[in-house]
């Protein structure tokens, strides 16, 4: 009997990733950078070459598509916003992604949401909320082993809910949303403020190791609003505990310590601070989440 294979593709800011599973296995692993921003068109012709070179070190047909998508999708298939690359906007994702799959079962899905349901899997936990940091800021929660609000319902927006008003301008043209203040290019302009010099992300690491105050301040900021957006969750719908994973939190190790000890500077009487802990995952939680997506796509 022949394997299915399963492709999860992670469309992020910066970079595509794409993993593909046979039997729960993974067959092929690879990735390739956005570079600068031109257009819709041409980020598709990249897309399609790297997905041609794919199917042809694989030889077989994919069962099913999943794909993590930053941007938000209306329910005709198309990008109603995507700041990060607003050369996407109005852009038929779903046309463009069967033609590019004609072969396959194909279904999208909010980037953090599948993170979520990933983290979920992985970690054994049916009740949790995740944070995804990294040039953006997504998340996902789940409840009862399911996607809260649900596929087809709108996604879980944690990185647009607003931690600090009048706070700084937001690429979705709101002022203090937690994207704004807690994202990776985010922390690391705020850093280069404080600091008085650019900032790389190589550069902020080997200061926190250091222990320098720009880079700690820089830091604080960032876990103090991450704490407040999951002070806000926690008592509105109780989640057991919450991972922090994305690109940027996974290269920062105490990140998450931070966001702790702030958490338990906002409980309250008789609500103890979620716990807190990097996501099983890394980096990786919503391609894994994608390769999900695929499976119940071609159930």
């Amino acid at each position: 009997m022949r394997k299915e294979h399963h492709l999860g593709v992670d469309i992020g800011g910066t970079k595509v990733a794409f993993r593909v599973e046979a039997d729960g296995q993974c067959v092929d692993e690879s990735s390739f950078p956005w570079g600068p921003r031109r257009s819709a068109a041409g980020d598709l012709a990249r897309l399609t070459s790297h997905v041609g070179a794919l199917r042809t070190r694989l030889g077989v047909p994919l069962r099913a598509v999943g794909v993590a998508m930053p941007g938000t999708v209306g329910p005709d298939g198309r990008i109603t916003a995507w700041p990060s690359r607003p050369e996407w906007n109005g852009l038929d994702l779903a046309g463009s992604l069967r033609a590019l799959f004609p072969e396959a079962a194909v279904a999208w899905a909010d980037d953090g949401d599948l993170g979520a349901l990933a983290e979920a899997r992985a970690s054994g936990c049916e009740d949790l909320l995740y944070l995804g940091v990294g040039t953006g800021i997504g998340g996902g929660l789940v409840l009862r082993g399911e996607l809260c609000p649900g596929l087809g319902r709108g996604s879980f927006e944690i990185g647009h809910v607003i931690v600090a008003m009048g706070g700084a301008p937001c690429v979705c043209g709101r002022r203090g949303c937690l994207q704004a203040i807690a994202s990776g290019p985010a922390t690391l302009r705020r850093a280069a403020g404080l600091r008085g010099a650019p900032v790389a992300f190589e550069d902020l690491r080997r200061a926190l190791r250091g222990e320098e105050p720009w880079a700690v301040a820089a830091l604080e900021e960032t876990s103090r609003a991450l704490a407040a957006a999951v002070s806000g969750v926690q008592e509105l719908v109780h989640p057991e505990r919450v991972l922090i994973g994305g690109g940027f939190a996974a290269g920062i190790p105490g990140l998450t310590g931070m966001v702790s000890g702030h958490l338990a500077g906002l409980a309250r009487p008789g609500l103890p601070p979620l716990p807190v802990a990097p996501a099983a995952l890394g980096g990786l939680s919503s391609l894994r989440g994608a390769v999900s997506l695929a499976r119940l796509a071609a159930a």
